[in-house]
């Protein structure tokens, strides 16, 4: 799946997000839900699975994005 086959829910693409290296929630196709942000080793995720750290803004500005 390419980044351009997912909507973006965060960030305009302007300022210092410009180069998509912030942290986003990205929305697929299907319905689900991609996050992009700092990788956390708070745990040791199960095989197959990982870890990002992510602002709680950013959140907030996804949940907006969605209407909720």
């Amino acid at each position: 799946m390419a980044r351009e086959d997912l909507t973006r829910l965060t960030g305009d693409g302007n300022g210092e997000c410009s180069k998509n290296d912030c942290p986003n929630v990205y929305r697929t196709a299907s319905g689900s839900f991609l996050v992009q942000g700092d990788v956390s080793h708070a745990f040791n995720a199960p095989d197959g699975e990982g870890l990002v750290e992510i602002p709680e803004e950013t959140l907030r500005e996804a949940f907006r994005a969605l209407g909720w």
